[in-house]
């Protein structure tokens, strides 16, 4: 996977991994919420538990050596295929962070970053970066890699870097010429073919309905009789399916940064366009409030949206190069961009490197553009490494994108869809045609998958509870309305804020949270949440 996709679909993932913050402190003793109910002695006799053992190092690395009593890590087998085991077994990759006040244990609390792709396994040691405290005392915090995803039996389509290199770096981001839209449509022909020579009996087996059944087979490992669970962006279709497959081993779910379930697994063109409309929102918002914060914002000056547009249709055709020779394509610059949407703290950054790069077009500005920002957005590459070097990567965001999104079309008619998606989204449709659904018609597994496509009524005894910025580029705030609609038995909590998912940056929808967590509390509907910080303004106190 290229190195532009990997930044876009895995900035919540990165975030997550890297937040690796304090623990909260103990909780003054308060009456107990509703107990997650635990596994009956029959469930446990036929599920094996989860044998719970010292973490490694570098599993643990960065957490303090106080907490680290804390953590236990363990590899629980599950079969490849649920409904047939002579595929054999994997192995699905765990961490636990134990409740910071046993006494008062509810259960455990499943964690996903979302992706596709997104390694959780280390989500519990930053879990107080997203969850009040109370949920932290409460709560075994349990982390997973999916199945195929870092820790748990990758899914790897190489057997060498070489190949992988040789394959991806023929993928432009954004194709304008038959030159450049053949060898990409080519390139992902050639990873097709990688990957069904490579990748074994899981390629056929890569499903989110497949990762729900492993979830529903570890809730019942770890002795939890109900599942509580948070899922982010992808996570949401992970958490939203269990609710719909496992109703009544559902006990409370939170999903934040919505897919629309339905659509998406039912006409992956029409999803993707839609996700694509869904950047163009988040980018006229972020301009927007540039205008309106002037001096506070670098790209404020003039009119933002014009020239931005202008500076998006000159590179179309003749790349800038910025004064320290970094050169902006029109990949480089809707990469940047669409990386930056991900989180409102990147917004002064982003302004300040789209000014630099329209003072270019225009010299006499160039005195006002003293402040250096970046329009980088990487694209990684495989290129310093030995001959024949392992390949270490994973091939998972294909995997489960082209066994759950049907795409009733043919390679041949993507150049047709991508400009189409031009016209409707100027600055992100060719970008998300060429990222996303150019793959999925020559994927081998895409007709030989088995994903769930509904029915997505939740007959659960609790509402699901759905979080959705209004703003959110990745999953628009059209998706989670969706997403409440389609499930029914939800409460949707909106949220007047820019960036993907905001849990743990919104004190109101933290708070809401925790007490859905502990006490089953449902929030008030038709509320709208602020988060605790806009962009360009000063943090809120408190």
């Amino acid at each position: 996977m290229r190195g532009a996709k990997r930044a876009r679909a895995g900035a919540l993932v990165a975030a997550i991994a890297t937040a690796l913050t304090g623990l909260a402190g103990t909780a003054v003793a308060a009456p107990a919420g509703p107990a997650a109910q635990q596994a009956t002695p029959a469930e446990i006799a036929r599920t094996a538990p989860v044998r719970w053992e010292d973490c490694t190092k570098d599993q643990l690395r960065g957490v303090p050596e106080d907490q680290v009593k804390l953590y236990s890590c363990s590899r629980y087998r599950v079969p490849v295929d649920h409904d047939d085991a002579s595929l054999g077994s994997i192995d699905i990759a765990l961490m636990k962070r134990a409740a910071k006040v046993p006494g008062q244990r509810i259960g455990s609390l499943f964690l996903n970053p979302g992706g596709p792709g997104g390694s959780g396994l280390r989500m519990p040691i930053a879990g107080d970066r997203y969850f009040r405290p109370q949920v932290m005392d409460r709560f075994d915090l349990v982390g997973f890699d999916p199945r195929g995803v870092g820790a748990s039996n990758p899914l790897r389509c190489f057997t060498t870097a070489e190949d992988a290199a040789d394959v991806q770096n023929e993928m432009v981001p954004v194709p304008l010429s038959r030159k450049e839209i053949s060898g990409t449509l080519a390139a992902y022909r050639d990873y097709g073919q990688f990957c069904r020579r490579n990748a074994g009996a899981l390629l056929d087996h890569m499903s989110t309905r497949d990762v729900v059944r492993d979830l529903d087979q570890l809730r019942a490992a770890v002795g939890d009789k109900q599942l509580t669970y948070t899922g982010f962006s992808y996570g949401t279709l992970v958490g939203s399916t269990y609710a719909a497959m496992f109703p009544k081993q559902t006990r409370a779910i939170v999903i934040d940064g919505n897919v629309d379930p339905q659509l998406r697994t039912s006409d992956g063109v029409t999803y993707d366009l839609a996700r694509a409309q869904g950047f163009e929102i988040a980018l006229a918002g972020f301009l927007d409030r540039c205008a309106q914060a002037g001096d506070k914002c670098a790209f404020s000056a003039g009119d933002p949206r014009a020239k931005f547009d202008e500076l998006r249709e000159h590179v179309r055709t003749d790349p800038i190069t910025l004064p320290d020779g970094t050169k902006i394509d029109l990949g480089a610059l809707t990469g940047a961009v669409s990386s930056s949407l991900y989180s409102p703290a990147s917004f002064g950054e982003l302004a300040e490197g789209l000014q630099q790069a329209y003072s270019v077009l225009h010299p006499s500005l160039q005195a006002q553009s003293a402040r250096k920002g970046t329009l980088s957005a990487g694209r990684g590459g495989l290129l310093d490494l030995a001959p024949d070097s392992p390949y270490t990567g994973d091939d998972s965001y294909f995997a489960v994108n082209c066994a759950d999104k049907p795409m009733r079309i043919r390679q041949e008619q993507v150049p047709g869809i991508a400009a189409k998606a031009d016209r409707e989204s100027p600055t992100f449709g060719r970008y998300q045609v060429f990222s996303d659904i150019a793959a999925c018609p020559v994927w081998p597994a895409a007709k030989t998958s088995d994903p769930y496509r509904g029915p997505w009524r939740a007959n659960t005894a609790t509402p699901v509870l759905v979080v959705s910025n209004f703003y959110d580029p990745a999953t628009r705030y059209r998706f989670g309305q969706r997403m409440a609609e389609e499930l029914g038995n939800s409460r949707l909590l909106s949220v007047d804020a820019f960036g993907h998912c905001i849990l743990g940056k919104a004190r109101g929808v933290d708070d809401a949270t925790a007490a859905y967590l502990i006490d089953l509390k449902v929030p008030a509907a038709g509320q709208v949440f602020q988060p605790d910080q806009q962009p360009f303004t000063t943090p809120a106190k408190g």
